[in-house]
């Protein structure tokens, strides 16, 4: 017994619990919640990653289980998408056949780490029966104008052969294959994000508390919203309309920079300086947006030989092309500030263009030129600070007809077109006659063609493309020659709604059933790595105020609260194949068990910390494991035994620390959680192994280590002489009068000398002691200046 026989342990229990089915959602008679975890991709089997963030989440959903709560915790698969459909190139394999085949191996991982989903709500979005939905939904925001295609210059990835969203470009690089993202002019299906930007930014008050903090400050950062103005320089017959966040600074601009890439530069372009003007945007079309602002980047461009009219002082401003201007953001041209804009000045000293001081610490201009300053060289601004004159330029603007007041965002459309086959077919069909048409909802799913055999290597354009039979179609709305939609859909339109898919998995009549998501939806506790936090939890939100405009469902945002676990690395480095430093998860779990390797995860510190594999150890994990199947194994006292018989010291310590315990998991602080579950396992075995406290402690700790430990646990609960499912055993009630805290003596010092006693609970806060003293005889009647506080003993105030 004295043994940790894990393998054993695990082949016992896991029929067990299949049998008697504890995780079936909708069973439960109490509140109802939702735990979710951010499903996984069937790349191959679980690794380390995987491990981490299901030991979170399965922890938190077990608690769920004890406390009562019906709960719904689901399990899928996000199925379609690059990496399956290379991974299958490179084998000459089919993608959906390397794809199910990879969801199975994983579904039996799951099994084995003893994840308490119910596998009746489970998913995998490559299915028909799931993307007919995401069609559908594709379909409504069409619909709403919400879904648009447009010819634009967009990111590419030379080796994936697909365009990429903004959020997929990390550094200039796809964030799937590492390798550099160029532009390329393509026709393009976008969803019209934009148009929630100011929801998707206010509605992030509501979730303060509940998600990291960085994760909203990431999205902040991401919709950028800039309040500012547009200003309107003229060229000839042409309007260039300039957005800028600082108005009051107009007139210090020296010059215009356009986008080089922008059709209003080729437009504007001489014909003198057209040969250089091309050779510039063909030498700037193999950058990266990222490489282009890059703030180190030295300044290039051209200059377009034409002038604007300035919208107020009248004067030529000549017209510049550049790279570090982009299309997409803004109206795609800037006013150049030189002396208060450190990318303008740049680009002023590398072409000799003037550079006019408009904010100074007086009005003679004397001084620094700080461009919070006062306004000089600026006509009707001189002499008004920054907020005054911004207020007066908008004004001016307004009333002369050049401008007005506006706000802009980083935030582009999402970019949703890839072409690639393994992914959604878009349900539109093209017609010459009708234009871009959509397929009639009772023609969904459109299902993807069967390409055995076919050479699906990615070239450029979508494999779909050569199934000329599932290509050319009739035009459902005039019955003339047609032909379908060649691109798939982002992946991410797949995970943005797969939550409400959930709640009813195998619903017919629609994408999900509205009243299974008014029970269980919107996600209690989303579980899931930081990675995600722009793409993914961005897109979730999007569809979801999408889907409450329609009236599909009624609240606003997808998930309550969200759980964000570090990485696992190894040696101070995230693991990757190339490096050569991965940690098997298979073969962890086959030398030291499911259990310990669980445990080490949650032990090692918070979650939203990293893990380095090389300063931990599930050996030590064993160890404990062993002393607490020990521990059970040895208790004496019957099942049934009334414990208030027992050693009054060690029921005070089980319920303190239950009580610590209890408040640790509710803040997901589980590290903390197992460190008091081994304190209260050494407490108990100090004692006779007869006495009726030791077994409230082994039953206590058997139900506590349940979340983090369920076969040990499981097997501790049966040594302790129970039936199977400790899973639903409930969470152990806490006596207060044995849980609270111990009070000592706290001297209260004035200037020194001791002038009051307080008898105070043991693990008072600073804070309340500091009041507490203040309020005691000794603080009247005199005045205060300071107060040294050593809780829970010590108070001195200094008078």
């Amino acid at each position: 017994m004295a043994d940790y026989d894990f393998d054993a342990i695990q082949q016992r229990w896991r029929p067990v619990w299949d049998q008697l089915d504890l995780f079936a959602a909708g069973t439960g008679t109490g509140e109802r919640r939702y735990l979710l975890d951010m499903f996984a991709y069937p790349s191959g089997d679980l690794h380390m990653g995987h491990a981490e963030a299901y030991a979170y989440g399965d922890a938190i959903a077990r608690y769920w289980f004890h406390r009562g709560y019906d709960v719904l915790h689901p399990i899928g698969w996000d199925s379609f998408g690059l990496p399956a459909e290379n991974a299958a190139i490179r084998r000459d394999l089919n993608s959906a056949d390397w794809t199910y085949a990879n969801i199975e191996t994983q579904a039996a991982s799951f099994r084995r780490y003893a994840t308490s989903v119910d596998w009746r709500a489970r998913l995998h979005t490559s299915d028909p029966s799931y993307y007919r939905w995401t069609q559908w939904l594709f379909l409504r925001l069409f619909e709403r104008d919400l879904a648009y295609r447009k010819r634009s210059a967009v990111n590419w990835c030379p080796v994936d052969q697909t365009v990429l969203a903004n959020e997929q470009v990390i550094a200039g690089h796809c964030e799937r294959c590492g390798n550099e993202v160029t532009k390329r002019d393509l026709t393009q299906w976008f969803f019209r994000i934009t148009s929630y930007a100011d929801r998707l930014l206010d509605d992030m008050a509501g979730l303060e508390g509940h998600w990291a903090a960085r994760v909203l400050t990431m999205q902040r950062n991401w919709i950028g919203r800039s309040p500012g103005a547009y200003l309107d320089f003229v060229a000839g017959d042409t309007t260039i309309s300039v957005f800028t966040t600082r108005p009051d600074t107009v007139f210090g601009a020296t010059f215009l920079v356009l986008a080089a890439d922008s059709t209003l530069a080729a437009s504007l372009c001489t014909d003198a300086l057209r040969d250089e003007f091309e050779a510039y945007r063909e030498q700037i079309g193999h950058e990266s947006e990222i490489d282009r602002m890059s703030p180190e980047r030295a300044k290039t461009g051209v200059f377009l030989g034409v002038y604007a009219r300035h919208p107020f002082s009248g004067v030529r401003v000549p017209i510049w092309a550049s790279d570090y201007v982009l299309t997409g953001y803004g109206t795609g041209a800037i006013m150049g500030v030189p002396a208060h804009d450190q990318r303008d000045l740049e680009f002023a000293r590398a072409f000799d263009l003037p550079v006019v001081p408009v904010s100074a610490d007086s009005p003679d201009g004397a001084g620094a030129t700080p461009a919070d300053g006062m306004r000089v060289n600026s006509d009707f601004l001189d002499g008004l600070m920054r907020d005054a004159a911004i207020e007066r330029v908008v004004e001016e603007a307004v009333a002369r007809g050049v401008g007005r007041p506006g706000v802009n965002y980083r935030l582009r459309d999402w970019l949703v077109s890839r072409q690639r086959f393994w992914g959604c077919p878009i349900p539109i069909i093209h017609c010459p006659r009708c234009g871009s048409v959509p397929v009639p909802d009772d023609q969904l799913p459109v299902t993807l063609p069967d390409l055995r055999g076919a050479d699906l290597a990615p070239k450029g354009v979508s494999p779909l493309a050569a199934a000329r039979d599932w290509v050319e179609v009739s035009c459902p709305s005039c019955d003339g020659p047609a032909t379908r939609d060649t691109d798939t859909m982002d992946t991410f339109v797949d995970s943005s709604w797969y939550f409400l898919r959930y709640c009813s998995p195998a619903y017919e009549s629609g994408p999900f059933d509205p009243a299974a998501v008014a029970r269980w939806a919107p996600v209690d506790q989303y579980v899931g790595g930081i990675e995600h936090a722009i793409l993914h939890l961005l897109y979730a939100r999007f569809f979801t105020k999408v889907l409450k405009d329609i009236g599909l469902i009624d609240f606003d945002e997808p998930f309550r609260s969200v759980l964000n676990q570090g990485q696992v690395i190894l040696n101070g480095a995230a693991m990757s194949k190339s490096k050569g430093n991965m940690v098997d998860l298979a073969e962890q779990i086959d030398t030291y068990g499911v259990d310990a390797v669980r445990l080490t995860m949650l032990f090692a510190g918070p979650p939203e910390d990293d893990i380095d594999w090389a300063d931990v150890s599930p050996s030590g994990s064993v160890r404990f494991l062993t002393r607490v199947l020990r521990l059970a194994g040895e208790v004496a006292a019957p099942l049934g035994t009334d414990p208030a018989h027992g050693d009054p010291d060690l029921r005070r310590i089980t319920h303190r620390l239950l009580r610590t315990i209890t408040e640790q998991v509710e803040q997901h602080h589980f590290n903390v959680a197992v460190a008091r579950t081994m304190e209260l396992t050494n407490a108990a075995r100090r004692i006779g192994a007869a006495d009726p406290a030791v077994r409230e402690a082994a039953e206590a700790i058997a139900v506590v280590l349940s979340l983090f430990t369920p076969y040990a646990a499981e097997e501790m609960w049966a040594r302790l002489g129970h039936a199977p499912g400790i899973a639903r055993a409930g969470w152990p009630a806490i006596d207060p009068s044995l849980a609270a805290e111990p009070t000592v003596v706290c001297a209260v010092q004035v200037n020194g000398k001791v002038r009051a006693r307080l008898e105070v609970p043991a693990d008072i806060s600073a804070a309340e002691l500091e009041t507490l003293a203040l309020a005691s005889p000794a603080a009247q009647g005199v005045t205060v200046v300071r107060t040294v506080v050593r809780p829970p003993r010590l108070v001195n105030l200094v008078v």
